[in-house]
């Protein structure tokens, strides 16, 4: 094969990714159709003594139904307002299936795996269709931009070509979103206090250090885990670090477009899914979590504070 047919290859691939509203709509139907199969396989086979695995694979089994219905009326009368609400309810539904992902991502970080391998596949669909369903919903299948249905010769932007657009200059967010950002920042501290007590061999809320070890072990903490625990570092406190750096990502310049301090990547700008996912994955988990917090209260008699999902 010549080098002219591959770069072909690779310009007509780049060409079909960037005009992504004209297929997503037939990538959500595929995924619904792929989930609702998986799901419903999983509801009927009962070889799982989990019931949370059944009620799930029922409930993304509905959600895949709706999802397929909303997404062929999308296909079928795109400019109706009425179709693009079922999308993001769907889409609403489906991010419910997702939760507790962060703790599947969690888990294989660190080596220990996850609690049931069906409902982290299910968990994994779950995101998959929220990005899906949301960017369906915001495609424009009309005669102008297929991404804002605007024609780009009428929002042209000063200093650019007639016909094109610009992209907009990195900019910091306001200050208002900056204090929602500090806010979050703060929310992690009590959280990291904790961890940090732990770690380090202290005792916090009457529970010391070695009782959490204890516990880490008897719920089949890795060995990856159990060596950062006896170097002083927990994992879920350095997770929460990483949300704090992507928390402030999202309202600086450098979370636009890559610092210089990135080498090979500065200069060009920060795909959105990038810091998205993660944002997607935190509080697809964390939301319900705080919702139902009452089921998440310090161990007492050794028992552990997380919850295994069983």
């Amino acid at each position: 094969m010549t080098d002219s047919t591959w770069t072909t290859k690779r310009i007509s691939l780049g060409e079909r990714w960037r005009d992504w509203p004209r297929w997503v709509g037939r990538a959500a139907l595929g995924w619904a159709a792929a989930q609702g199969v998986f799901a419903l396989t999983c509801a009927l086979s009962g070889g799982d003594e989990s019931r949370m695995t059944l009620w799930l694979s029922w409930y993304v089994t509905a959600v895949s139904a709706t999802a397929a219905g909303a997404v062929m009326a999308a296909l079928r009368n795109p400019e109706r307002p009425v179709v693009r609400k079922l999308l993001w309810a769907a889409c609403g539904l489906s991010a419910l299936s997702a939760f507790s992902l962060l703790m599947d991502v969690v888990g294989l970080l660190f080596g220990q795996g996850v609690d049931n391998t069906a409902r982290a596949v299910l968990h994994a669909l779950g995101l998959m269709g929220v990005v899906l369903l949301a960017a369906t919903a915001r495609a424009h299948p009309s005669a102008g931009c297929p991404r804002c249905g605007v024609p780009h010769a009428e929002r042209s932007t000063a200093g650019a070509t007639a016909g094109t657009v610009a992209g907009p200059a990195p900019t910091a967010a306001p200050r208002r979103v900056h204090a929602f950002a500090w806010a979050g920042t703060l929310a992690f501290v009590p959280y990291a206090w904790m961890k940090t007590t732990w770690v380090t061999g202290g005792t916090f809320a009457g529970v010391t250090s070695d009782d959490m070890l204890a516990a880490a072990r008897r719920n089949g903490a890795s060995g990856l885990w159990l060596t950062l625990e006896s170097w002083g570092v927990d994992g879920t406190a350095l997770l929460a670090a990483l949300g704090v750096f992507l928390l402030f990502g999202l309202i600086r310049p450098w979370g636009q477009v890559f610092p210089r301090w990135t080498l090979l990547l500065a200069g060009r700008r920060v795909p959105r899914w990038l810091p998205l996912v993660p944002a997607l994955i935190g509080v697809g988990t964390l939301l319900p979590y705080g919702c139902h917090r009452r089921r998440l209260r310090l161990p007492r008699h050794g028992r552990s504070p997380v919850p295994t999902g069983r």
